[in-house]
């Protein structure tokens, strides 16, 4: 931001919301591939906004660097798409699109290859077609979508849970007892979706509105019942949840796994920053919604499975970049300075993440 001319003040102020929240804390001590998402992002638009001058060799670290979030968390997938897109509309010439497009699908092109050897199927990940299943789990009805009899099998049973991305691992839910594997039904789970989608589309929409709104509360709303939003940290102990998934964990990996410990005097500095610097959901809503782009990939995750409060945290460091370069005072000419208001537009929608494989 500082190199951008934002006033010191200004990117100052920018970093609050993220350098001692407890939900970033919690975050990496439980889901270690959102932090590294969260630093590939980031690392990935200071490359590509650093110089005046958009050279090859920087393109090409930006391809690379989304390519490895992309890797890490599928939902990075359409943010190389945006950036490529943004590039060739500021004709910025053949040459650093075409660097950037092919150092970020290169590497995908290699680990799907990898994974088309191990799993039969040239694909980043084998789970979207679940993923988006359980989303329409919220809404389907076969009576209108009047699927063909291998798809009719998926169609809601009966089964209610607080959260669509539940419809995954719920016992009951009409994926889970069919015989094998679950992701095993990954295509047929996509080809149900896809109809029910086709079929619903005002219903689809509605839902995934109505999640979206989640991030945007006052106080955080537990998303899934069973959790507890990072806001709100406090002292003593935070227990596991009691889910099958958790028992298997421990019977396979570690019966010695806890839950979180809040220790003095460093759990009360959390404590107390987090009441003054948490950027609320209205606060949120502010930084996002002058970018369309940015709300469109919000609601994104939530269009492909569910809203989950961790899939919020990557996109306020990104958003609060966007908000401060805003700022910005008027910058020396070149390729970079042309384009960096729509990266800036794009660094607030970048990565807020969705089924990928993280979940």
């Amino acid at each position: 931001m500082r190199r951008r001319s934002v006033p010191g003040r200004v990117a100052a102020i920018a970093t609050v919301p993220l350098l001692f929240d407890a939900s970033f804390l919690r975050l990496e001590t439980g889901i270690l591939s959102d932090t590294q998402f969260i630093l590939l992002v980031a690392a990935g638009l200071a490359v590509l906004m650093w110089s005046p001058q958009l050279s090859v060799r920087a393109v090409t670290g930006a391809g690379l660097l989304f390519a490895a979030a992309a890797l890490t968390r599928t939902i990075a997938l359409p943010l190389l798409l945006l950036v490529v897109l943004v590039l060739a509309v500021r004709r910025v010439g053949w040459r650093p699109v075409g660097a950037l497009a092919l150092a970020g699908v290169l590497p995908l092109a290699v680990y799907a290859g990898w994974y088309a050897q191990h799993h039969g199927r040239f694909a980043i990940s084998g789970a979207d077609g679940v993923a988006l299943w359980a989303r329409t789990m919220t809404f389907a009805d076969c009576a209108r979508i009047q699927p063909p009899p291998s798809l009719a099998r998926l169609c809601p049973n009966g089964t209610k849970v607080d959260a669509a991305s539940e419809y995954v691992w719920a016992p009951g839910a009409s994926l889970n007892p069919l015989p094998g594997d679950r992701f095993a039904y990954n295509d047929l789970a996509r080809a149900f979706a896809v109809r029910a989608i086709l079929a619903q589309p005002l219903d689809y929409l509605g839902n995934v509105a109505r999640d979206t709104a989640i991030a945007f509360s006052w106080t955080p709303i537990p998303r899934p019942d069973r959790t507890t939003p990072a806001f709100g940290f406090g002292k003593g102990r935070c227990e596991l949840p009691a889910q099958p998934l958790v028992d298997k964990v421990k019977r396979e990996y570690d019966p010695d796994i806890r839950g979180l410990t809040a220790v003095s005097p460093y759990a009360d500095v959390l404590i107390a920053y987090q009441y003054v610097a948490d950027l609320r959901g209205p606060f949120l809503a502010a930084i996002l919604l002058p970018w369309a782009v940015s709300v469109g990939l919000l609601i994104g995750p939530v269009a492909v499975l569910d809203f989950d409060h961790r899939y919020v945290l990557p996109v306020i460091p990104v958003a609060c970049l966007a908000a401060a370069l805003t700022w910005s005072r008027p910058a020396q000419g070149g390729v970079a300075g042309a384009v960096r208001n729509s990266v800036a537009v794009m660094a607030a929608s970048s990565d807020v993440g969705a089924a990928g494989r993280a979940r």
